[in-house]
């Protein structure tokens, strides 16, 4: 039976560091930090998402502001929001919530968005620097999967790891960051032949192609890490790329919901801190 992998509690666990470390520097005389969050429409998942983000950096002590945007807005003053907030000294990192409307382009938010307060790590700036190994801002999601590796002592240097999903969001970067810690790294996806039997070679097993329960028992080594960012919804319930029965084949497991989830906002917040000190630095 597997190590159950306990989000919430490491989640608790980085958020808590993080105040500490805030509230140190704002009691030296530095000003609170501030975070912009830029929403366009009324979308119901990503307004959840910034009502969860709005009460997760409140409580560790960052101001929170909010850009809601209208869903007809212009494509340029939409990029134009995005500069104002990226010119602004009092903000110190920005978030753009997804998605987007149709008439507005991604890639023209980030075009107008300074890398430097990039708090998701999704500028191509940031990409080329984590795909070049320097350090740089790395998207939350795959940065909890590393740090939920590393809480756990995983040996990761040398180990055989095997990501499911090239998405620019989880799949690639996670690759990256396997591959900085020296592991040798597999990249899968839906044109890769006999997937069962390179899944089941795996030391670590990083699954991110939003496929519910796409990864059956046969499919892992026992023994093997599986860490699974995938989250569907079947007949109500949330359920990841994973099935849930693996649990009782590998050495460490996270469930869904429960497990990478919640390192999500917890990273995020890491990162918020790292664009804080960086801010004051210069």
């Amino acid at each position: 039976m597997a190590t159950i992998v306990d989000g919430n509690g490491l989640a608790r666990e980085i958020r808590a560091e993080v105040s500490a470390s805030l509230s140190e520097l704002v009691s030296q005389g530095h000003p609170a930090p501030c975070v912009a969050i830029v929403q366009i429409g009324e979308d119901p998942s990503a307004s959840m998402y910034t009502r969860r983000l709005q009460k997760s950096f409140g409580d560790a002590g960052v101001r929170v502001e909010v850009r809601q945007l209208n869903a007809a807005v212009s494509a340029t003053d939409a990029a134009g929001a995005v500069a104002d907030l990226s010119r602004d000294p009092s903000i110190h990192g920005i978030q753009l919530q997804t998605p987007v409307p149709q008439q507005v382009s991604l890639a023209a938010l980030l075009d107008a968005l300074d890398p430097a307060k990039d708090l998701d790590g999704i500028h191509p700036t940031n990409a080329g620097l984590l795909a070049q190994g320097r350090p740089a801002i790395v998207p939350a999601t795959p940065l909890g999967g590393l740090e939920i590796l590393l809480r756990h002592n995983i040996q990761i240097a040398g180990a055989r790891a095997v990501v499911v999903g090239r998405s620019t969001p989880v799949g690639r970067p996670m690759a990256l960051l396997l591959l900085q810690h020296d592991a040798t790294v597999t990249v899968c996806h839906t044109k890769t032949r006999s997937l069962e039997a390179i899944t089941a070679e795996a030391d670590i097993l990083a699954v991110a192609a939003g496929r519910a329960g796409m990864i059956t028992d046969e499919m892992v080594r026992p023994g093997a890490t599986v860490i699974d960012f995938g989250v569907s919804v079947v007949d109500g319930k949330a359920v990841g790329d994973v099935a849930s029965s693996v649990a009782e084949r590998a050495g460490l497991f996270t469930p869904v919901p429960g497990g990478t989830g919640p390192l999500t906002t917890a990273m995020l917040l890491r990162n918020m801190l790292q664009l804080y000190t960086s801010a004051l630095s210069r």
